[in-house]
């Protein structure tokens, strides 16, 4: 019984804990067997584990394994990973099978949000594709183009908390302006495969400034891969990742042209969303 939950990118510019996109890269949260090796590159979840606490939210029974390539503290959604997979799950072992990232999705992601904090992560982790939320709503948005989306890893690492710290408590109603119209424009521009459109539409004045000002390199990150031609750019989640749009073909170069003090992945958007595995 194996749940795989694909990273993401939230915020994707101005959609500040609205938007999401789920990314080519998975976490798998199972359960351990008795007298049975772990996989391979896994280890042993313990109580104070967030797939662990996610599990027994749930009811789960048991100890959890967590294997994932996903960067912790990174902006790439490890945590509502995990906590996806954990929930997917209790679900699983309550009976409820591999149709539960549908017709559980609702619940899953009441309690991931309600551990998370926002639901941007969690909906986008188990739905796929890109998602809109709300919070106790989300949808997927249609796209129209299946681009590469080229993250730009730095060695550091930021904590949430922390980084919304930095925020302000109250936002100018020029910039609240400026968000909404972004956002919806963003929305559209993927609706409608108008890739020319990107750039403008992620354009963000509540988050990215304050969080591009306490990490210098993001913002190279982001400026580079603009100027290397990508389609858009944006501090994922609450960075210190960069993740950016751009056609396929020009995905590794785009890559090669990004700060060196930080990893590449080139990855592409997961369009299945969390799935379970096993009896």
């Amino acid at each position: 019984m194996i749940a795989r939950v694909p990273a993401t990118s939230a915020n994707m510019g101005p959609g500040f804990d609205a938007l999401g996109v789920a990314l080519s890269l998975w976490a798998e949260v199972g359960l351990v067997e008795a007298d049975q090796p772990l996989p391979e590159g896994a280890h042993a979840a313990d109580e104070h584990h967030l797939a662990t606490v996610a599990f027994r939210r749930l009811g789960g029974e048991g100890r959890l394994w967590v294997r994932s390539p996903i960067p912790m503290g990174r902006g790439l959604g490890y945590s509502a990973a995990v906590r996806v997979g954990g929930l997917l799950v209790a679900c699983a072992q309550r009976g409820d099978g591999h149709d539960a990232p549908t017709t559980h999705a609702d619940e899953i992601i009441h309690h991931a949000t309600a551990l998370e904090g926002h639901a941007d992560n969690a909906a986008a982790a188990l739905l796929g594709g890109v998602v809109v939320t709300t919070g106790d709503r989300s949808i997927r948005v249609p796209l129209q183009f299946d681009p590469a989306v080229v993250v730009w890893v730095p060695p550091s690492t930021t904590r949430t908390d922390h980084s919304r710290g930095r925020l302000g408590s109250t936002v100018a109603l020029s910039d609240a302006v400026f968000n909404i119209g972004r956002s919806a424009f963003l929305v559209a521009a993927l609706a409608s495969g108008d890739v020319g459109a990107l750039r403008h539409a992620t354009e963000d004045r509540i988050h990215q400034p304050s969080r591009f000002e306490a990490s210098p390199a993001s913002l190279a990150a982001y400026t580079a891969a603009l100027g290397a031609g990508a389609w858009c750019a944006w501090l994922s989640g609450s960075g210190p990742t960069v993740a950016a749009l751009c056609p396929v073909e020009l995905a590794k170069g785009l890559a090669a042209s990004l700060p060196g003090d930080g990893r590449t992945k080139v990855l592409r958007i997961d369009h299945g969303g969390a799935t379970v595995e096993g009896p």
